[in-house]
């Protein structure tokens, strides 16, 4: 199968093209580096190829090292048929750098090559218009004005692309650009004669950023921003939280009533929907989750946050680039480890990998909103506006982020100096703030959840039902008495401290396969004795098992700072190139989570 290239800079909407000429639900976001990997799709007889974005083929990151040499040998290869380079209407110069450059490599290998000029929606909305009929004869390849957007256009290049990649000897290069001068000097040349010249987005940006990026309003504008993030989690999921919760519950009973008595609907009642079901009610808090990071990736101000974080992030031997891991890291700490490629410095980068795990992943969403529903009452309210339990949430999250911050000052004291002659400076393209687009956006929310249940659900399952056969086994004996209950009482004496039981105990451990597998484990071990199957039923009886508040906090903090992620440290291995840095990271913040959760419990 013949292939066709897609190319382009960050924020240049390729991957949302992408998305529209293949059906495929891909991410789109508004910030450089996010297309680290090679994504293909098809589009009728052709494999279409959406290569990572890069601003030149003389990249600084090794995101764009990456991307620069998969672009040339992807172009190099006989089953290339066409090069598309996707151009940002309202940046021409910028866009025209890259685009330039390759379409002199792909001269130079005898492909075809079709410009598609991006975002011509915004530029004819404040009235202005770009000829594309003469750009396309001072090229020498044909420019076809789009939005991939709404859809303007997308029709006609769409049967242009696939024409030109059928036969695609009639469209190589012809450009009498000349060869010696630069690709900066000609973008800006023909930009100066092509592209915008009463450059209104920009002025209308500028105004934006004013307020946004002063340092007294920006930064109340941010912590609102983020404040609002948490407080969301649980105010706009609650309503798809109790229906998953009823959903569960009407399975129950429905099991219940058509299986015998006895230790199938056991089996059902407290291994099934009792473990797997008291974790699958948090899927809505992540998907939350996950819609309000797109809102923010998209619109662009995710960009503005980076660059307002940057001075405060390089005190702790950070960057501002360090800030997109950082805020990626509350969905998943694995793409937020891959994220972090995108910063430029050795130094800042290997610290940022090391401090992602502090961050509160979407795995510890079941953990915190079980011991918050335990120790905050449900109708709460703090200063008399916002839920208790939702600032309860933003509470924990900050704890992680100023441990985080805590940890890199030491790391930048200890990690080899050598790695600092390398430091690149801070440099950040700002985009154009835009509406997200919905369908995009629905299907990464839609992804999260399943990806999540796909993900955890089968480790739950094996959990929850090996924790079952322990704790039911041998038969006619209680739960102390079970062979769990024996396992358990072993290890109490290390928990102890931390002011936790046997229970506790064994949950936790389970959970070292994963951090929301201690939802499922507790949900089995206090579900044994027929404790109803949802989040508010396991809550309540964990109130009214005695736990108290210095153990509670103690607990939830615990999981704040612990690496209970098998996978995080093996992504850890994959990119420091260690096993002994990613392991002996596990341990160090094992022994924190420990420590904290011990002194805790001894003041409260």
């Amino acid at each position: 199968m013949q292939r066709i290239l897609m190319v382009g800079k960050p924020n240049s909407g390729k991957s949302l093209l992408f998305n529209q000429l293949t059906g495929l639900r891909q991410k789109v976001a508004n910030y450089p580096g996010v297309t680290v990997e090679v994504k293909r799709g098809q589009c009728q007889d052709f494999e279409v190829v959406d290569l990572p974005g890069t601003y030149t083929l003389r990249g600084l990151s090794r995101d764009e090292e990456i991307a620069i040499k998969e672009i040339t040998a992807s172009v190099e290869r006989d089953d290339t048929s066409l090069v598309v380079c996707v151009l940002d209407a309202t940046r021409l110069e910028r866009s025209l750098v890259l685009g330039l450059q390759v379409q002199k490599l792909a001269k130079a290998n005898n492909k075809a090559v079709l410009f598609a000029l991006n975002f011509i929606d915004e530029v004819r909305r404040i009235g202005e218009d770009i000829d594309t009929e003469a750009l396309s004869k001072e090229l020498g390849s044909p420019v076809m004005a789009l939005s991939a957007r709404t859809l303007d256009g997308l029709h006609e290049f769409k049967q242009t692309m696939l024409s030109v990649a059928k036969a695609p000897s009639g469209h190589i290069p012809t450009t009498s650009l000349s060869e010696g001068e630069s690709a900066v000097n000609q973008s800006q040349a023909l930009a100066s004669k092509y592209g915008l010249h009463l450059d209104v987005v920009l002025k209308n940006q500028n105004s934006v950023d004013r307020f946004l990026l002063n340092s007294w309003t920006g930064s109340l504008v941010f912590l609102g921003v983020m404040f609002v993030l948490f407080q969301s989690i649980f105010t706009l999921a609650a309503p798809l939280m109790d229906g998953v919760e009823t959903l569960i519950g009407s399975a129950a009973e429905g099991v219940s009533a058509i299986t015998p008595e006895g230790i199938v609907t056991d089996f059902f009642n407290d291994a099934i929907f009792g473990g797997l079901g008291s974790f699958l009610v948090f899927v809505p808090q992540i998907m939350v989750l996950t819609f309000i990071i797109g809102l923010l990736e998209d619109s662009g101000y995710l960009a503005r946050a980076a660059l307002m974080c940057h001075r405060p992030l390089s005190a702790v031997g950070l960057s501002g680039r360090s800030f997109i891991p950082y805020l990626s890291g509350h969905a998943c700490a694995i793409p937020a480890i891959m994220a972090a490629r995108t910063i430029e410095s050795p130094h800042k980068r290997l610290i940022t990998m090391l401090t992602i795990p502090l961050m509160s992943c979407s795995a510890r969403l079941p953990v915190y909103a079980l011991l918050v529903a335990v120790l905050v009452p449900e109708d709460g309210t703090f200063l008399g506006i916002f839920g208790l339990q939702g600032a309860a949430f933003f509470g924990l999250y900050f704890f992680g982020i100023i441990t985080a911050l805590i940890v890199s000052q030491f790391l930048t004291r200890f990690l080899p100096k050598d790695l600092e002659e390398s430091d690149m400076p801070f440099i950040l393209e700002l985009p154009t703030y835009r509406l997200p687009h919905w369908k995009p956006l629905t299907f990464r929310v839609i992804d999260s959840g399943m990806q999540f249940i796909r993900r955890a659900a089968p480790i739950i399952f094996v959990v929850s039902v090996g924790i079952w056969i322990l704790g039911y086994f041998p038969m006619g004996s209680t739960l102390e008495d079970s062979w769990l209950g024996q396992i358990g009482h072993v290890i109490q004496p290390v928990f102890e401290p931390m002011g936790l039981d046997w229970r506790y105990g064994v949950a936790i451990l389970m959970s070292f396969l994963a951090r929301e597998v201690f939802v499922g484990a507790l949900g089995t071990l206090f579900g044994m004795d027929g404790a109803e199957d949802n989040v508010n039923g396991l809550a309540e009886r964990i109130q009214a098992d005695g736990l108290t508040t210095g153990a509670g906090l103690g607990l939830v903090l615990f999981y704040v700072v612990a690496l209970q992620c098998v996978a995080t440290v093996a992504m850890l291995k994959g990119e420091t190139g260690s096993n002994k840095l990613a392991w002996g990271l596990y341990v160090g913040y094992g022994i924190l989570a420990y420590v904290i959760a011990v002194l805790v419990n001894m003041l409260f």
